[in-house]
């Protein structure tokens, strides 16, 4: 009997020995397809991805790099929303559109545009319209606002070609 049970541990041990390993060796091939797997997919088809973004991008330099139509707005006196004192602002305005057919469209709704400028910079105090950041906002405000009325937008750019403001 003595015997019979020295014979089963030893056999326990060595059946323990070939659970470990299996629990061992089973992570490390998981790991090696997992590798394997990843390597294929970026060597195989992920070449498609990569090619891609450079044209994307390429594309989108090529449409930023052509101009599009100037449509002159016009020049606008407004007073500024100051408090404290009363103050003006004249400004000329270019805008870039897309194409011809943006530009025959917001010459046609020219009233409604220049109204919406109108409104816009009556809103606007001097403090806001001093720093090259309140400047940009204001375009994109202007850029906003017009392609709202167009149904087409197509309002690429905003230019001030004269912006003075006064103080009485």
């Amino acid at each position: 009997m003595a015997e019979e049970k020295e014979n089963q541990e030893q056999q326990e041990e060595k059946g323990g020995g070939k659970k470990k390993l299996i629990i061992i060796l089973i992570p490390i091939l998981l790991l090696v397809l997992g590798g394997g797997g990843f390597f294929a997919y970026n060597t195989f088809f992920a070449k498609e991805e990569k090619e891609k973004p450079p044209e994307k991008i390429a594309n989108e330099i090529k449409k930023a790099e052509e101009q599009g139509v100037e449509l002159e707005v016009g020049t606008f006196v407004a007073n500024l929303a100051d408090k404290d004192a009363d103050r003006y602002i004249k400004v000329t305005i270019i805008m870039e559109v897309q194409n011809e057919k943006v530009k025959e469209e917001a010459t046609k709704r020219m009233p409604q545009i220049k109204d919406a400028i109108n409104t816009l910079l009556f809103t606007k105090t001097s403090e806001e319209l001093k720093s090259p950041e309140g400047i940009e906002k204001l375009k994109e405000e202007i850029i906003k606002r017009t392609n709202a009325i167009l149904p087409l937008g197509g309002v690429k750019n905003v230019y001030f070609t004269e912006f003075i403001i006064q103080t009485s």
